[in-house]
């Protein structure tokens, strides 16, 4: 039993309060998943800039990481931001693995930043300060750990390519039998988590010409289980649910902003909500809001 919450603005005046209102949404998750905790938020981006958001042990001086490198680092508890020019990337997570192999990329893109840890979802939201991060989208998740060990590395969200993440709700049945045919296409899968799996199939499919939506259509053919997707991408975030959709979920949508949550209290706080279009997505569905639309 997880938790996930997704929020897409419509109206670029609520992009300063985006945090704000995440925050809320996951503290109210918090006893659907009490393990860890983890959120993505698309913000600003400098054209011909990559973000990397970086994840290293207590106590990591990442100034000094960064001077080292020599590019700035935000620091962020035990996560940090360093943007650096797309066609420096290379070199500098070759330089980050050199210097301090302890610490992970654990997300990157133009507008993405990724932050997740160990803990109740009200202080991992505290930790980083999210009721202060402003942008266009963001997608969260609560964890309560049913398969696999409580880590930072098995919480959510999961990012297997550029400006892009999941965060799921269920279990994968199928997970080793995806995870060998990614392997066999060069693709990476670091956790026994099947959720990252899902994230990777995701990114093989798309780096393949498929869009979100045609992605997450082919997935109900090739991933099998109980689940429910929320994902991020750089200009907006979509969701399915799984033929039988036994996990909970409901979304609201009104002018200004489509919301999700597993269950309607984390969406009860948000502007508007009275007046909102409030449904349950159905199985086999794939819903997506786009900036660009």
């Amino acid at each position: 039993m997880c938790g996930i919450v997704g929020l897409f603005l419509k109206d670029p005046k609520l992009e300063p309060e985006l945090g704000s209102m995440l925050a809320v949404m996951l503290d109210v998750m918090c006893d659907r998943g009490p393990d860890s905790a983890g959120f993505a938020v698309y913000g600003a981006g400098t054209p011909g800039f990559v973000k990397l958001t970086l994840r290293g042990p207590a106590g990591t001086d990442f100034s000094a990481l960064g001077a080292q490198i020599g590019h700035l680092v935000t620091p962020r508890d035990t996560h940090a931001v360093l943007s650096v020019p797309v066609a420096e990337e290379g070199a500098v997570r070759a330089a980050l693995a050199r210097l301090a192999p302890e610490v992970k990329v654990v997300g990157a893109g133009q507008r993405m930043e990724l932050y997740k840890e160990v803990g109740l979802p009200i202080d991992v939201a505290r930790r980083f300060k999210l009721e202060t991060m402003a942008g266009t989208h963001a997608i969260g998740h609560t964890r309560m750990a049913t398969e696999s060990a409580v880590t930072t590395e098995g919480a959510h969200p999961f990012s297997t390519g550029p400006d892009q993440c999941l965060v799921h709700n269920g279990s994968l049945s199928n997970h080793a039998g995806v995870r060998r045919r990614l392997a066999r296409e060069g693709f990476r899968v670091d956790t026994e988590n099947d959720s990252e799996v899902a994230a990777a199939y995701l990114t093989y499919r798309m780096r393949g010409g498929d869009t979100l939506g045609q992605a997450l259509t082919h997935s109900l053919d090739d991933l099998d289980g109980f689940y429910t997707f929320v994902v991020g991408t750089e200009s907006g975030f979509g969701v399915l649910r799984d033929p039988i959709a036994c996990k909970p979920a409901v979304m609201a949508e009104t002018d200004a902003y489509v919301a999700f949550g597993s269950e309607y209290r984390a969406l009860a706080g948000l502007p508007g909500i009275g007046t909102a279009k409030v449904f349950e997505p159905e199985p086999s569905k794939v819903y997506f809001w786009d900036r660009a639309a």
